[in-house]
């Protein structure tokens, strides 16, 4: 009986062994678009205000019950390499605009969905990447003369027109909230906005969840809310300046370490007395500044506290470092890194830092109502964490639709107007021209109505009626026909007041192509051998006997 291994020939000769490698249409293109689109199938059922949720359990066993498609994605670990392109176009758009991620990575399912039966037909996918840069170069185009007339002209410190803006957004995660929270994110926002919106930072809208009460008992502070209770007894001060010590309030440790012999009882009294006016001498200093409030960064010594209390100082501990910075943008105060007399410039002021009792847990309110537009927090009171932190998403996407109109106001009808117009526009389109990717351009059209097919079919109505009677409309030159999802009939979208952003639309879309071309590129896989070596099925060369 000899043993001897096959000789590997081929790309097997060039690689380790273990590897894989998959080419061809079958194997590699047709893999990644199945992939894509078992990701699609997840986000798309969360489209829109009917959109269903999901619940996603992480490594970390983390609950999360939400229909926001860039939390689900981002939990889901997705370790398909196709796959993950369009979860990387959806992080994209997140980034860039903060809203629409379930639209780019749907959009892109269905536009890669479209392209296998383009693939299937006999067409390469190169004609199908053609025809798809053509179309999304059209759709643009489009677009932009859908937006409408005057939308580029807003005031973002007008509230009715900002809420209008921000309603579909706030709604495709809260549905029927809408009308309680787009106020409240509305002024939220307007407080903290700066001369020149384009500078606005989300940052500066906090958000802070309080178990208990109910969604109307929410409300928006001009300052900042801080989950603890203040260290002392001191818990109300009105018009006062703040000093802000990250380091701690505390005797500080000397550097190197030393001994100290003591002879008798008398001076070990002196010891500790001499410890105790040093403390007492840097609290006064403090005092003496004109300084009411003390924030630490670290632990307050109870020493320091016991003179805190005699100067009649009121001391807030914060102990997260982002929250210290956010604080110290409230105040203008500058955070010094150890106990000392701070200078006039360093200090900052608040005009009332209360503790109240919101629901059974005691919080800190610092508002600033004059000087700073700099931090506003909405408080959110539920019934449970995971209603909170929907809502807190629902706040988080009516934010960043507040953002992205500082850059861009325009607005285009909502409620899948905009997409079936698109649809039709193409499709006329695709008839002019001469070539094999009209094909793709066709499909591309297609891949439109997957909008209003969602809608409706998340809402329980026909999406074949629905669809056929947009199509009607618009024929008939009524660009601006929705679907009514409450009455499950076709209505103008100008007349329900739903509109969604230019920009959103423009990004998501453009985000979706971009992905799906990625994919339909590659036309091989090549795996490496695996980190801990070729498991059995992976391994090339096997053994013969003879």
């Amino acid at each position: 009986m000899v043993g001897f291994s096959m000789q590997p020939y081929g790309i097997q000769s060039m690689l380790k062994e273990g590897h894989r490698h998959l080419s061809g249409l079958d194997e590699a293109v047709l893999k990644n678009i199945d992939a894509c689109k078992q990701l699609s199938t997840i986000t798309r059922t969360s489209l829109g205000p009917n959109g269903m949720n999901k619940m996603v359990i992480n490594h970390l066993d983390k609950l999360f019950i939400t229909n926001d498609a860039a939390t689900i994605v981002n939990e889901l670990e997705v370790q398909h390499p196709a796959a993950k392109i369009l979860v990387l176009a959806g992080k994209a758009q997140q980034e860039e605009i903060g809203d629409g991620a379930n639209l780019t990575v749907s959009f892109a399912g269905e536009l890669l969905q479209n392209a296998e039966e383009l693939i299937r037909m006999g067409l390469h996918p190169s004609e199908i990447i053609m025809g798809y840069t053509k179309a999304i170069n059209k759709t643009i185009e489009v677009l932009e003369e859908l937006v409408e007339n005057d939308s580029e002209n807003m005031n973002v410190r007008d509230k009715e027109s900002v809420i209008l803006r921000m309603r579909s957004s706030v709604a495709s995660k809260q549905f029927g909230q809408e009308d309680i929270l787009c106020p409240l994110i509305a002024e939220a926002c307007i407080q903290v906005c700066p001369k020149n919106p384009a500078n606005f930072i989300v940052d500066n809208v906090r958000v802070v969840k309080l178990l208990g009460g109910g969604l109307h008992d929410s409300s928006v502070v001009r300052g900042m809310v801080l989950k603890n209770d203040a260290v002392g007894s001191i818990k109300r001060m009105e018009k006062a300046k703040v000093a802000v010590f990250a380091g701690g309030v505390d005797t500080t440790a000397t550097e190197t370490k030393g001994t100290v012999l003591i002879h008798n009882a008398e001076q070990l009294e002196n010891y500790a007395k001499t410890e105790e006016a040093k403390v007492e001498e840097l609290i006064k200093a403090v005092a003496d500044s004109g300084a009411k409030v003390i924030v630490s960064g670290a632990a307050v010594g109870e020493m320091a506290l016991h003179f805190c209390e005699r100067y009649k100082l009121m001391v807030l501990k914060i102990s997260s470092k982002f929250e210290l910075r956010r604080f110290c943008r409230t105040t203008g105060a500058v955070a010094l890194l150890k106990l000392s007399q701070p200078s006039p410039d360093d200090l900052g002021y608040v005009d009332s830092v209360s503790v109240e009792e919101i629901g059974g847990a005691r919080v800190t309110v610092i508002k600033n109502e004059q000087g700073g537009n700099s931090v506003s927090t909405v408080v959110l009171r539920g019934s449970t964490d995971s209603i909170l932190d929907d809502l807190e998403r629902a706040v988080d996407d009516g934010v960043n639709a507040y953002k992205a109109m500082c850059r861009d106001s325009r607005i285009v009808p909502g409620a899948a107007a905009t997409e079936i117009e698109l649809a039709k526009r193409l499709k006329e389109f695709s008839f002019k021209e001469t070539g094999l990717d009209q094909y793709a351009i066709g499909k591309f059209a297609e891949s439109f109505e997957m909008v209003p097919k969602t809608l409706s079919e998340n809402a329980g109505l026909n999406a074949i009626e629905i669809i056929s009677s947009l199509y009607a409309e618009h024929a008939s030159g009524n660009t601006k026909v929705g679907i009514d999802l409450e009455e499950g009939a076709c209505k103008d979208a100008s007349a329900m007041k739903i509109w969604d952003l230019y920009i959103t639309k423009l990004f998501a879309l453009k985000y979706a192509a971009d992905a799906v071309c990625t994919v339909l590129r590659v036309d091989q896989i090549i795996m490496a051998k695996p980190a801990g070596g070729p498991r059995r099925d992976q391994v090339a060369g096997g053994m013969d006997e003879d």
